[in-house]
């Protein structure tokens, strides 16, 4: 049972594509709850529970991790999150986990970055990662205030292996491939909002402009918006 006065979003885009910074200027300016697939799945890992052993053992061997598993922990972290308005990122990423996600709730809107995959090539080698939280840095766009640390930490940053130009490549065509179906199908919904650029901080206002319209009033807890 979905109660109607909230708001439900879901966003996609490609490693690189600027995500992670237009999630957090969404939930500053719309004061939505964020769930990261990714913060979920290491923090059950790390706390060795039941699921988390179980895909931390398809990751160790190179798998892939069962829909229904992945479904099933997101939809437990959704539900506790209650009667929420939320932005969902990382979920679904296959036709499979986005009829899961539909059967419990209703998205309202799922926004998709369209970034040329030149420009996330150019930007990925400029990529750093603080690696215990998974918090991402770009020396070009997103820079840390201290180079080379972690904002709320103070660690070291490291960049990742596989943000090498093939491996990048790879990994780009592997997303196509696998979230195309996705995003057909919730074109097909009507629910399917997509933004198309080369720079995150031009690509914002078009989201900031396009949720200030979908958003119930009541729900726009903080306005602005971010630099």
């Amino acid at each position: 049972m979905v109660v109607r006065n909230l708001f439900r979003a879901v966003i996609m885009g490609p490693p690189g594509s600027g995500k992670g910074t237009v999630s957090s200027r969404i939930t500053e300016s719309f004061g939505l709850q964020h769930l990261s697939s990714g913060d979920v799945l290491r923090a059950h890992i790390k706390a060795k529970s039941e699921l988390g052993l179980l895909m931390k053992s398809c990751i160790d061997q190179g798998q892939l991790v069962p829909d229904d598993v992945i479904s099933r922990l997101i939809l437990a972290s959704l539900r506790d999150m209650g009667q929420s308005s939320w932005l969902l990122d990382g979920f679904p990423r296959t036709v499979v986990q986005a009829e899961s996600l539909d059967s419990v709730f209703t998205v309202d809107t799922v926004i998709n970055l369209d970034v040329p995959f030149e420009t996330i090539k150019e930007r990925l080698t400029s990529r750093w990662v603080h690696l215990s939280s998974g918090r991402v840095y770009n020396i070009d766009f997103n820079p840390p205030r201290i180079p080379g640390l972690d904002d709320v930490t103070g660690e070291p940053l490291t960049q990742r292996d596989d943000d090498t130009p093939v491996t990048v490549s790879r990994r780009l065509k592997a997303y196509e491939n696998q979230t195309q179906p996705v995003l057909e199908y919730y074109r097909s919904k009507g629910v399917l909002a997509t933004f198309s650029g080369t720079e995150t901080n031009k690509i914002w206002p078009h989201v900031l402009t396009f949720l200030t319209k979908k958003i119930p009033q009541s729900q726009q807890a903080r306005g602005g918006g971010g630099a």
